[in-house]
């Protein structure tokens, strides 16, 4: 049986990518999952790649969980209160928030060769807006609308998913700035959430083969890198353990979790 049977956790961004597979390591441990998402089945992709929300939640119940679909622009805050609304209100409860979801990225797929926006004096200011209207204040938003029940409960699990690019100088002025806006929300949050038994970390997974990256495989050195199910799986035994807390405000390295919990990567490169 798995560990987090009876758990109920919400993954926003999960129509494919680290989201995905955040999904899938719950859904392996027997947790009832609910993954938003732009892409859903029939409709219009917001991006050229594969995967929408109902097929991530189709893969959580094959994995032995139970997945859940819930069509949601974390752009629109009124849309994000009513997917978290929606959780608490149908499972009663909610045990494990992960705020995946992320903009900024547009210009994978957009048709803008990279080398065109080599310099931020050379990108246009939607870069910045995306990455903190669908990063950073979506993830606040959604918080503060699970925040009340896991404050009711007196326990829970909030992830930000972020990245090394926070502390790095190379990776971007909007994506660095972003995601260490991210981290430090974290970290404010953990403070104000201590005294009531919920826990808030940072997660940076390391370089993933997610389905954008495998797409400029030919580009990369994928000779250290991780499957989105790896990072799943480090979401997931975050989630399981009874002493998280001491985790609590701190960026943790899905790396450094594997050595920590003992699992592995699933997928070989």
């Amino acid at each position: 049986m798995g560990t987090l049977v009876g758990k109920v956790a919400l993954v926003t961004g999960a129509s494919r990518g680290v989201g995905k597979g955040i999904a899938l390591g719950l859904g392996e441990q027997g947790a009832t999952v609910y993954v938003t998402g732009r892409s859903e089945a029939g409709g219009a992709a917001p991006t050229p790649l594969p995967g929408t929300v109902q097929e991530t939640a189709a893969e959580v119940t094959e994995q032995g969980g139970r997945g859940i679909a819930i069509a949601c622009d974390h752009r629109d805050d009124e849309q994000t209160r009513r997917a978290v609304r929606q959780v608490v209100e149908e499972a009663g409860r909610l045990d494990v928030l992960v705020n995946n979801v992320w903009g900024g990225y547009e210009y994978f797929w957009d048709g803008t060769p990279f080398w065109e926006e080599a310099g931020f004096w050379t990108q246009p200011l939607e870069r910045w807006d995306a990455a903190f209207q669908a990063g950073v204040r979506a993830h606040y938003v959604t918080t503060a609308a699970a925040a009340p029940a896991m404050v009711a409960a007196g326990s829970g699990l909030i992830v930000n998913v972020s990245s090394e690019g926070a502390e790095k100088t190379d990776t971007g002025v909007a994506y660095g700035a972003a995601k260490a806006a991210t981290d430090h929300m974290i970290a404010c949050m953990a403070h104000e959430l201590r005294d009531h038994g919920v826990t808030a970390v940072s997660v940076y997974p390391g370089l993933v083969r997610t389905e954008s990256v495998l797409r400029a495989a030919e580009f990369m050195d994928l000779t250290v890198s991780e499957s989105p199910l790896f990072v799943g799986r480090a979401v997931a035994a975050l989630a399981a353990d009874p002493d998280v807390a001491r985790h609590t405000g701190q960026v943790v390295r899905t790396s450094s979790l594997a050595e920590e919990y003992h699992f592995s990567d699933p997928v070989p490169r």
